[in-house]
């Protein structure tokens, strides 16, 4: 028994503007589950499959007050690709950020909702994700983090170091998992979290019990209108575990 990484849930205050955003971004295509949820995904795309980790974007009213925990970074094949994508995503409506990231060869952006993401100066390793290059996760033991998610998850872990610890579907396609030391902790609930799916067949609740004894906790949500459950990893970042499918 074990679950993947299948989606990437953000808050929004206006989800169907969000989502045309991110879908333009990415060159994606946009669907809805209903009123208040937007769901992005790939062209043609047959969910859930790990060449893509999906995005879905649910309307929330809390206002965004920190940094991020989670975001996305962007990969580009060509200074000139990167170049050209920072002016595109400027005219969707994206802005350039300052998280006191310095002289750095990436270009740090706010989506239209203050949102953090990166657009990454070109790099061989992610050549083939996608136009996500990665999906990051800050925290402050990148190796504590690679050992509960290893073992969360049937993805492949590549690098383990003390500032940074990287993981990829076992079927080496789509993009990266990153976890990345910062100096910040976690101090609100996360508006940007990981979604994971258990496969066909799995059972749920055994799943769940899997997770916590691999050190997930219940962040105390309340689960009474969800049919899905909401723990936490070591870090106390939020994350939902959803129906096998």
């Amino acid at each position: 028994m074990t679950t993947r990484l299948v989606q990437v849930n953000m808050k929004a205050h206006d989800d169907s503007a969000l989502g045309r955003f991110w879908a333009q971004a990415l060159g994606w295509g946009v669907d809805s589950e209903g009123p208040g949820v937007t769901n992005l995904e790939p062209v043609g795309f047959a969910y859930p499959d790990p060449a893509a980790v999906c995005i879905d974007i649910i309307a929330r009213p809390e206002p965004k007050t920190v940094k991020n925990r989670v975001h996305l970074d962007l990969a580009t094949t060509s200074t000139a690709h990167q170049a050209e994508l920072v002016a595109r995503l400027r005219d969707l409506g994206a802005t350039l950020a300052d998280v006191g990231q310095g002289e750095v060869p990436w270009t740090v952006m706010a989506d239209p909702e203050g949102n953090e993401f990166c657009v990454l100066e070109p790099r061989p390793v992610y050549r083939d994700t996608g136009p996500i290059a990665a999906v990051v996760v800050d925290c402050t033991d990148p190796r504590a983090m690679a050992r509960f998610w290893d073992e969360a998850m049937d993805w492949t872990l590549h690098e383990v170091g003390d500032d940074q610890a990287t993981m990829r579907s076992a079927k080496g396609v789509g993009p990266y998992l990153e976890f990345v030391r910062t100096p910040d902790t976690k101090s609100v609930w996360n508006r940007v979290h990981l979604d994971v799916r258990p496969y066909p067949g799995d059972d749920l609740a055994a799943e769940e019990a899997r997770l916590r004894a691999l050190g997930a906790t219940d962040p105390g949500i309340d689960r009474s209108a969800i049919s899905w459950t909401v723990l936490a990893d070591p870090e106390g970042n939020e994350f939902c575990l959803l129906s096998p499918r």
